[in-house]
């Protein structure tokens, strides 16, 4: 077998957690080089994991001709930039997720991606719900749920109620763009459920911490992204799709999906990691998947398996990246439309 080397572009959190130690477990993958925001934070990332090398600027690892594959780990702002070089450059690219930061910078990846078809052009997908979509599809395939007539999700957060905290990367757009608390890593969910997007959509959102201390710039920054929005959306079908997500509640806030038919409800409760039915006139039913139904986290192993195999691209490609990026920017264009109806 031969070996395939992965650079690392952005050694945050998820990437030592999940990407790192993902490639290191299979066999014949060799995480040759990172590339941090430092060459300090480099050197850390690179002695804790036993990476042979470090790069100073993240363009040598793509530039490298003994690196066949890049994990791109940073901020969104970087995503768009370092997937399309890669790609110019033959090599294989896993990006974190959000996509990137906009619609337009998302339609460039894909470009890129079709430009050069005969390399692997992968997104860390939205895990959360891993474990049930393959039951959640065949329960709406099935028709048992009649049709289908609203979908709804809510994720409550507290990262956003302390106004004395300072500015983080998710609430700076030049680092995060149009990416809004968790709505679009929720909505790729509804996305990979039903496989349609919606026509039109509006939104309502708010900051109430409008400045915040910078510590890059150690001044003080205008906060732009919501800490709190809803979205209603529709489609051409009728069905309605609605989006709750804050940053503003201390505590275990909402975490949960519901499909709506007109003959039952499925209900997903992430807080308790409950998936239950109820039909028409009957009681609420605990769904358990079935072991060929179930996923997790494989994401390393299902991009090394595109690399050396062919295998198609699942979770996530760029294209339904785009498809999410393309909600997000709508939501963000209804609000600086004083939430206007705003066509996908």
């Amino acid at each position: 077998m031969e070996e395939l080397r992965v650079g690392i572009i952005g050694a945050g959190t998820n990437t030592r957690l999940r990407h790192i130690p993902g490639f290191q477990a299979i066999e014949g993958v060799r995480v040759d080089v990172v590339c941090n925001r430092s060459e300090a934070s480099s050197r850390s990332a690179a002695e804790a994991f036993d990476i042979p090398r470090i790069a100073e600027r993240w363009e040598d690892v793509v530039a490298d001709p003994e690196i066949d594959a890049i994990c791109i780990g940073t901020w969104p702002y970087l995503h768009s930039e370092i997937s399309i070089a890669a790609l110019k450059a033959g090599k294989h690219v896993l990006t974190e997720a959000r996509m990137a930061m906009n619609t337009a910078q998302g339609e460039a990846m894909v470009e890129a991606s079709l430009d050069n078809s005969e390399l692997v052009a992968q997104i860390v997908p939205s895990p959360f719900t891993l474990k049930w979509d393959a039951t959640i599809r065949k329960i709406l395939e099935s028709g048992e749920l009649g049709d289908l007539r609203e979908v709804s999700f809510s994720k409550a957060l507290g990262l956003n109620v302390d106004s004395e905290a300072p500015l983080n990367w998710r609430q700076n757009r030049a680092l995060s763009g149009n990416n809004t608390l968790m709505l679009g890593i929720y909505y790729e969910v509804v996305q990979r459920w039903l496989g349609i997007e919606p026509d039109r959509l509006l939104a309502s959102g708010a900051v109430f911490t409008k400045e915040r201390h910078d510590a890059e710039t150690d001044e003080q920054s205008e906060v732009e992204i919501p800490e709190t929005i809803d979205v209603i959306a529709e489609y051409e079908s009728g069905l309605r799709l609605n989006c709750r997500m804050t940053g503003l509640e201390l505590g275990k806030g909402s975490d949960y999906y519901v499909l709506a038919g007109s003959k039952g409800t499925l209900r997903l409760d992430l807080n308790e990691g409950r998936l239950t039915k109820t039909l028409l006139g009957g009681e609420e039913e605990l769904i358990e998947p079935e072991e060929e139904d179930t996923a997790d986290w494989n994401v390393e192993a299902d991009f090394v398996a595109s690399i050396r195999e062919q295998a198609p691209i699942r979770l996530t490609n760029f294209e339904d990246g785009l498809a999410y990026m393309r909600f997000t920017d709508a939501a963000i264009k209804s609000l600086a439309e004083d939430s206007a109806w705003v066509s996908l």
